[in-house]
């Protein structure tokens, strides 16, 4: 891991947890990170990418990122890609859940939670309508 291990309480709560210095604390350091994960995936092939600002929504981070992967295989090889890149770039090591099976894998980087999933998987559980506002105007949701 590069950099030194801070342990650090954040306004959002209290998350303790190992982060780099290389990574900063401000809100430049989240777009960093979604720029990285958004340009990871895109290099990785991933399909249907979707950033969501969940800023003000949730304490668990800042940013969602959801995409799809063709096969168990792929989701699997996007998630591997990424984590490194992650850890390569001083983003620490991200809590990862599902990447044995490969159709759902959950990445918690931090600032951006990143969900990769087969398509089938994702039309299934469809989490980033639950996370998206509603468009408003003129007072009506629509």
């Amino acid at each position: 891991m590069k950099g030194t291990t801070l342990r650090t309480e954040h306004v959002k709560g209290n998350a303790n947890g190992d982060f780099s210095q290389a990574t900063g604390s401000d809100e430049h350091a989240a777009l960093r990170e979604l720029t990285l994960v958004r340009d990871s995936l895109a290099d990785s092939k991933a399909e249907d990418i979707v950033a969501i600002d969940i800023a003000g929504k949730s304490a668990l981070g800042d940013h969602m990122v959801v995409a799809s992967g063709r096969s168990s295989r792929h989701v699997a090889s996007i998630c591997d890609r990424l984590i490194s890149e992650l850890k390569d770039a001083g983003f620490g090591n991200p809590r990862v859940e599902g990447l044995a099976n490969g159709d759902w894998v959950l990445i918690d980087a931090g600032d951006v939670i990143i969900h990769v999933f087969r398509p089938e998987i994702r039309l299934f559980y469809n989490i980033e309508k639950m996370w998206q506002t509603p468009e408003i105007e003129d007072g009506k949701l629509h």
